[in-house]
């Protein structure tokens, strides 16, 4: 059987961490000026891919 390729647009956008995968926040890359502090700083740290998205990209990364 063939090897499964690598989704390399899902790669680039989901770090392995220990224990799950690490994602960007949405709302986070353009028009931070108008946001607020609170706000730039929560996107800031990301957040977990949940265990269904993760059972659904699991064979892409």
């Amino acid at each position: 059987m063939p090897k499964i390729k690598t989704h390399k647009g899902t790669a680039k956008v989901i770090k392995a961490r220990k224990n799950d995968y690490k994602i960007g926040r949405p709302g986070s890359r353009h028009n931070t000026g108008s946001k607020s502090q609170s706000v730039n700083r929560k996107n800031r740290k990301g957040s977990n891919l949940s265990n269904a998205d993760y059972n659904r990209l699991k064979n892409l990364i």
